[in-house]
């Protein structure tokens, strides 16, 4: 497992010891304030910033994050690393009215520092400095308004970081009290949960499933979560809009002697409709030694462990369309058999089976070699950018969210050893239910909570705004967003280290213009430090009724990671035809150093991938463009035939992508031509690695792979045309 370099040291203070002085000191400062004379208006100071969202130029190890220093807990601290300058910032949810500053310092302590206000995170004054700092505990009398207070070390009194037992704000709101919006609570119906002595668990999860199996287009969404503890005879089948997952920090914290099943008998065997599924968190002895997890889009398999063999295609080995897997320990072979194409990621595999058109690997121990396009393999020893999703787990009987920390070039999975990453408690979480308004969803934001979707359905009349750094906002059950008004269902600023997880945005009958913007036009700021991530994502327009929008998913954002999203205009169900669920383009890309690691989109009017940006980079694309062409003239684009499934713009000068496919089944005019299914400059620092074209049936053809370059289709074979190397 990758880790960070991290700096160790003795806590040079006895903490444990120090806590009773601490809470004695605290006591007397809270004695002492009670006898303060006040104005008859004026609310008495409150402490405004325990538990609050805090963050850090750095932390000197795993044990020492920043949260430490507002937990309330005098034996936990924040430390830093050791250089100048170092600093911590507690968003206070709200402007507040500050009058009073506590810091404890452990024995490293800075001797300047400065603190600071903002109320929009941008600009700053400075409420008090010093450069003859005593350290121990120093209480501040202040005066501002702020929601952001920073305090910044520009000079150590000791070789070490900075250590903080708690940074304290004081002062009063505007409402005289806590948060209107509390956090935490109960996880509402379609979440259950499960231990050991559950009674009747296989029939439990069987009566979901059997609501599931077929309910393609259903409204029903279920997250079924199983407490720390080994699970005997269970066998869970997973159908649509259900997500089954461990509620321990590892996977083998949550073990099942049995499997987690998706096949496709009620497509008979068909497995290329197997949408709208996760399994997370969870070890796995298989019955059979084999697990079978036969699925095609939007169905990830992260953080799981697989003490045997995995089988990705359905009963029969009928057809399958592709998938994902990430932070995943297969012990045993993965056999893809039918399957088309697979990305996996930061993983690992005792052996992988064989490859039909598209097998590609970043940071897989166990991997086969490069070997494009026979085998069919693209691999490469790490991943460049990584951070895994978030997860919900227990500490004791708290819930938790788990935030792993960034990877830089990973290879293998995240949680041998000591997971890396910040935990959040609950309490810390608007907790929303179906029925939540996008108005009380953003009031929580800009309260300081984080978002945490149950499973359901939730309509939407104007965008959820998340402009606040470090918010997570993770669904479960394949928590699902409708906008309805032809709003931007959500929205990202230009903040560092948003993480958006486990959503399905469904577009609205009214045309919303985008359905998810992460950053605003002409952003700017550099996240390279503490990326957006965007994962397990997915976007549909139609299918579940009539949708339209003209950009699926819009990243403006510097250094954004996509990681696991399917975009799709639906090419079956209600509501489908070339006007009917019209969607001109999937992602634009308008942000620098944007990385896509398993991008999945399809069947759009026009490109389904454009890039702007510089520097981009994609590991492994899976596109099918739109079968329901009416006719050549439709797709017509200038001189050009067709529109490429992936576009990089004449102005980028350096771009990279590994492991792309693009297929194309024109059943209603078969005659329809396609020039190539990808785009790009001839220029030195725009590069693309093992790339295929198909013509699925001889329904249309390809001319060429990337520009003029590559052989055409050929017939009804259904053979790739390949290009390894371009330029």
């Amino acid at each position: 497992m990758y880790a960070p370099p991290v700096f160790h040291r003795p806590v040079l203070s006895t903490g444990r010891r120090r806590t009773g002085v601490l809470a004695a000191v605290a006591g007397l400062v809270v004695s002492l304030l009670a006898f303060v004379p006040s104005a008859p208006a004026s609310a008495a100071p409150t402490l405004l910033s325990q538990g609050k969202t805090v963050t850090a130029s750095s932390q000197e190890n795993y044990g020492t994050p920043a949260t430490s220093a507002v937990d309330g807990d005098n034996g936990t601290r924040w430390s830093s690393a050791a250089s100048d300058p170092q600093w911590i910032e507690v968003d206070l949810g709200s402007a507040a009215s500050v009058s009073q500053i506590a810091l404890r310092w452990e024995t490293a302590y800075a001797k300047s520092y400065k603190i600071e206000f903002s109320t929009n995170n941008s600009t700053w004054s400075t409420a008090y400095s010093t450069t003859t700092g005593p350290g121990g505990n120093e209480t501040l009398n202040v005066s501002g308004t702020a929601r952001y207070v920073r305090l910044t070390g520009t000079a150590r009194a000791t070789q070490y970081g900075y250590s903080l037992w708690e940074f304290q704000v004081f002062g009063t709101t505007g409402g005289g009290g806590g948060p209107q919006i509390p956090g935490g609570g109960d996880l509402g119906p379609n979440v259950l949960v499960f231990d050991p002595s559950t009674p009747d668990i296989q029939a439990k999860v069987d009566e979901i499933f059997k609501k599931q199996e077929s309910a393609q287009f259903g409204t029903g969404r279920y997250a079924l979560m199983f407490k720390p503890g080994t699970y005997n005879n269970l066998n869970a089948q997973i159908g649509f809009y259900t997500s089954i997952a461990g509620l321990g920090l590892k996977p083998d914290d949550t073990t099942f002697n049995g499997d987690v099943t998706v096949d496709a008998g009620w497509f008979n065997g068909n497995a290329t409709q197997n949408f709208w599924r996760s399994a997370e968190n969870l070890a796995l002895n298989p019955v059979s030694g084999t697990d079978r997890w036969a699925v095609s889009q939007a169905a990830p398999f992260r953080r799981m462990h697989v003490k045997g063999g995995l089988n990705l295609a359905p009963n029969g080995y009928g057809w399958a369309s592709g998938g994902y897997i990430a932070d995943s320990k297969i012990d045993g072979q993965v056999g893809p058999y039918s399957q088309q194409q697979w990305y996996t990621r930061d993983s690992s595999v005792g052996s992988w089976g064989n490859g039909v058109w598209n097998m590609t690997f970043s940071g897989v121990e166990g991997a086969p070699a490069q070997s494009f396009p026979e085998p069919p393999y693209t691999t490469l020893a790490n991943t460049p950018v990584s951070r895994e999703k978030p997860f919900l787990y227990l500490d004791g009987n708290d819930y938790k969210v788990f935030v792993p920390a960034k990877r830089t070039n990973a290879r293998g999975v995240s949680w041998n050893g000591t997971p890396q990453g910040e935990s959040i408690p609950l309490s810390q979480f608007y907790v929303v239910k179906p029925g939540a308004s996008a108005e009380t969803i953003n009031a929580a934001v800009q309260q300081g909570l984080h978002l945490l979707f149950t499973p359901g359905v939730y309509h939407v009349n104007q965008t959820i705004n998340i402009d606040r750094a470090n918010t997570v906002v993770l669904g479960l059950g394949l928590a699902t967003i409708i906008p309805d008004n032809g709003v931007t269902a959500i929205k990202v600023g230009d903040v560092d280290g948003v993480k958006l997880a486990g959503l399905l945005v469904d577009a609205g009958p009214q045309n919303s213009q985008v359905l998810v913007q992460v950053g605003p036009d002409g952003a700017s700021a550099d996240h390279s430090a503490n990326p957006t991530t965007v994962q397990d994502v997915f976007v549909r327009v139609g299918g579940a009724g009539a949708g339209k929008a003209t950009t699926a998913m819009v990243i403006n954002n510097d250094d954004t990671i996509v990681d696991h999203t399917w975009l799709w205009r639906a090419d079956h169900g209600d509501g489908v035809g070339w006007e009917t669920n019209r969607s001109d383009y999937g992602l634009q890309v308008n942000g620098d150093d944007v990385l896509a690691t398993g991008l999945f989109v399809e069947h759009f009017n026009k490109y389904d991938v454009r890039w702007s940006g510089e520097r981009g980079k994609t590991i492994f694309f899976q596109n099918e463009k739109a079968y329901d062409a009416p006719n050549q003239a439709a797709v017509q684009n200038g001189g050009t035939k067709g529109y490429a499934a992936y576009k990089v713009d004449d102005s980028v000068t350096t771009h990279e992508g590994w492991g792309l496919g693009s297929y194309c089944y024109f059943n209603v005019d078969p005659t329809i031509r396609q020039d190539h299914g990808f785009e790009a400059p001839v220029k030195p620092g725009v590069k693309f690695h093992d790339l295929l074209v198909v013509s699925l049936g001889g329904q249309g053809q390809y001319e060429h792979v990337i520009n003029n370059t590559g052989s055409p289709t050929s017939g009804t074979s259904t053979v790739p045309s390949n290009v390894v190397s371009f330029p």
